[in-house]
């Protein structure tokens, strides 16, 4: 049986069969905020939603308290011999729940409800940045190859960036496809114009997992390159994951490790300029983030990058990836120039409220759940024009 359950008063079916169910692996990061929020729209919106995802992480505890049903699906991230259990496991809490439709989160789950319902149900899996941009050699040739099979069983394939089709294209994923680009809570993430920081020089913040991906290993080896132009620099890395021990033991003392934080709005707040250097993404969400409470970002040029930034900010704030001395000029230039930063972060304010926030993705996916399978929403609402 579930746990949790609808929010009181809300309407009690004879049987709980959700319009929705999300299978989401992993259960923090990006991705489990992307879920929250989008679980906590459709519950608002009147939908029956059920999520399963690993028990006892953060993505379970946030939505049962927002009221949707959870099933325990003790799945790791990797894929290996846990596979077959792991994919059995989901197959039974899918014919317990009976959803009218199922949307897969990330590449495990993805690959697992795939493989549990071989097209049986509707299913709309959305890869949040693809799986063979992880990995390299053989590993990467089966992912692609796993990813052009799977397609066959897939109602929809959501893409969070124009350019992260283009990257499923181009490996061969032949699909239907959608592009959804994700939203931020323009609500909760706000800009602070009172905020007391601490006493010090100009803040960077970084926010993100500590792994490869996130490129917290280039942002360490630009730094010293940073302080060269602006000595007064302070550097903040907000996150935890599998790569903390060997950053730290790579980071000067000067730079602060928070380890993992339930609310990363006031990092936000306190910084000023958010930096996010990946070498893949599909849109990241901590710039989208940071640009809603009137932050500057600089980001690496990698998918959905540009698409998140305002046209003007794309010179002064993209970099390659993995280019440390293109992203110390980059920082160096905007930590140099205050004037400069306050005016970008407005102008990303306003960017992100026209164009990111999350009800316009939550109506997006209320209209492709209509189409898909029936589903439909009781009350609907739309962002308020700015």
């Amino acid at each position: 049986m579930p746990s949790g359950g609808r929010r009181a008063g809300a309407d009690v079916r004879p049987h709980a069969r959700p319009d929705v169910l999300h299978a989401v692996q992993p259960g923090d990061g990006g991705v489990a905020r992307v879920v929250t929020d989008l679980v906590r729209g459709q519950l608002a919106a009147g939908l029956w939603v059920a999520v399963a995802c690993p028990p006892g992480t953060e993505l379970a505890a946030a939505v049962r308290a927002e009221g949707a049903d959870t099933y325990d699906w003790r799945a790791g991230r990797e894929p290996g011999p846990r596979l077959v259990r792991e994919t059995r496991e989901l197959a039974r809490l899918i014919r317990t729940a009976e959803p009218a439709l199922v949307h897969a989160h990330s590449a495990k789950a993805g690959l697992c409800a795939r493989l549990a319902l071989r097209g049986r149900v509707p299913t709309v899996y959305q890869p949040h940045a693809w799986s063979f941009e992880a990995v390299e050699g053989t590993t990467a040739a089966l992912a692609v190859r796993w990813e052009r099979w799977a397609a066959r069983w897939t109602a929809t394939t959501v893409c969070v960036s124009e350019a992260e089709r283009h990257t499923g294209e181009a490996a061969g994923v032949r699909a239907r496809w959608s592009v959804i680009h994700n939203g931020v809570d323009t609500d909760r993430f706000t800009p602070a114009d009172g905020w007391d920081r601490e006493p010090g020089g100009p803040l960077v913040v970084c926010v993100g997992r500590l792994c490869r991906q996130k490129g917290q290993d280039v942002l360490l080896a630009a730094w010293p390159e940073v302080l060269a132009r602006v000595p007064e620099a302070r550097l903040v890395l907000v996150g935890d994951g599998p790569d903390a021990e060997r950053l730290r033991a790579a980071a000067p003392p000067s730079v602060r490790f928070t380890g993992s934080v339930a609310d990363p709005a006031p990092w936000y707040r306190a910084a000023d300029v958010v930096v996010l250097p990946s070498r893949w993404e599909g849109m990241a969400l901590a710039p989208l983030e940071a640009m809603a409470t009137g932050r500057p970002v600089v980001v690496g040029d990698v998918d959905g990058a540009r698409e998140s930034l305002p046209p003007g900010h794309r010179e002064l704030c993209l970099v390659p990836p993995e280019d440390p001395g293109a992203l110390a000029a980059a920082l160096g230039r905007l930590l140099g120039r205050p004037e400069l930063r306050h005016s970008l972060g407005r102008e990303a304010r306003e960017h992100v409220l026209s164009r990111f926030d999350v009800r316009r993705t939550g109506a997006a996916f209320a209209e492709l759940y209509r189409e898909l399978a029936g589903v439909r929403c009781t009350e609907h609402r739309e962002p308020i024009a700015q």
